[in-house]
């Protein structure tokens, strides 16, 4: 009994000194947690978010709250992130967009690289490459042979200039060799639904947001973007069996904040995000919309945008893609 006093005492004794000795994550999260998001709802960063925010706000008995700050290729939320207070209540949930935006604007009110860190990746889904069935365009191979035969006269949609689905169209354009022109649209949805109307011929779209279309017929799956078919869709050809090998764009999605937030409390946000995402029924979850959970370290994390802004710069310049 007196053991169990001592060793109680202890835990006292620890706790009030960690917060004695200035740990800023002894009494974090003490209030709401926002985590804004650059897009409208229904993307990966949406999803992902919304399933660590409910078991968080589980979790920590506190509330997680998830805003969406939608405009100029998520910049805006980004920004807000990067001037907020560095106390770790403000968070990001971003996807590739984050790594493209210092490719294609010439200017942003943050730098990507020092005033934002991460936390963790929260996932990743593969790109499915989708056309029109009113286009009468039913192969990778089909579709390649009918822009060549007309350059320039098919079209490709995206979710914005600069997005991740036009950045993984255009790697499709330029791997095939074909002249196909460009039409943005303000999200996910309008794009794919002009594929769906066939006022569009294709467009890549992450698994996560084309599955049920496909498999409704509403557009035909070309390809998944990857050496192997995806369990989501079976019935749709790998890009190397399409014919189009070494044709894998990933979608990914992570949490970062205000690089100036204190590393203790971007560590216990990683430990705790962490375990959520090894949950078993959060993995299904996502799993089932097509996103692959993959934690990992907040440096990992940084590693993987320093690499994606590099990558994504040159791909930008070859095909002289600006959105200022």
């Amino acid at each position: 009994m007196y053991a169990r006093i001592a060793a109680g005492l202890l835990i006292v004794m620890m706790c009030s000194g960690a917060r004695a000795q200035g740990d800023p994550a002894a009494d974090y999260p003490a209030k709401p947690i926002r985590i804004l998001i650059g897009f409208t709802p229904g993307g990966g960063p949406d999803i992902t978010a919304r399933h660590i925010a409910q078991r968080l706000s589980e979790l920590w008995k506190q509330q997680v709250v998830v805003e969406h700050r939608p405009g100029a290729g998520g910049t805006i939320a980004a920004g807000t992130v990067a001037r907020a207070a560095p106390d770790g209540y403000t968070l990001l949930s971003v996807s590739a967009s984050h790594a493209i935006a210092p490719a294609i604007y010439s200017k942003l009110p943050y730098d990507t690289l020092t005033e934002l860190s991460g936390i963790t990746q929260t996932g990743s889904s593969k790109y499915v490459l989708v056309g029109a069935p009113a286009a009468g365009i039913g192969s990778i191979r089909e579709l390649i042979a009918a822009a060549k035969a007309k350059p320039g006269r098919l079209y490709f949609s995206s979710a914005g200039v600069g997005s991740g689905t036009h950045f993984a169209a255009e790697i499709f354009r330029s791997m095939a060799g074909i002249d196909a022109v460009h039409v943005p649209f303000k999200g996910l949805s309008e794009a794919l639904g002009e594929v769906m109307a066939g006022r569009i011929q294709f467009t890549a779209i992450p698994i996560a947001n084309v599955a049920n279309q496909v498999k409704a017929g509403k557009v035909l799956g070309l390809a998944v973007g990857a050496p192997q078919r995806d369990a989501l869709l079976p019935e749709v050809p790998s890009a190397d069996e399409a014919g189009l090998p070494g044709y894998k764009p990933e979608a990914w999605y992570g949490l970062l904040t205000s690089s100036s937030v204190p590393r203790p409390i971007i560590a216990k946000l990683n430990r705790e995000i962490t375990r959520i995402l090894a949950e078993p029924e959060v993995q299904q979850r996502l799993t089932a919309v097509g996103i692959e959970p993959r934690p990992g370290t907040p440096e990992a994390f940084d590693r993987l945008v320093r690499d994606e802004v590099a990558l994504l710069t040159k791909v930008a310049r070859a095909a002289n893609i600006k959105a200022d």
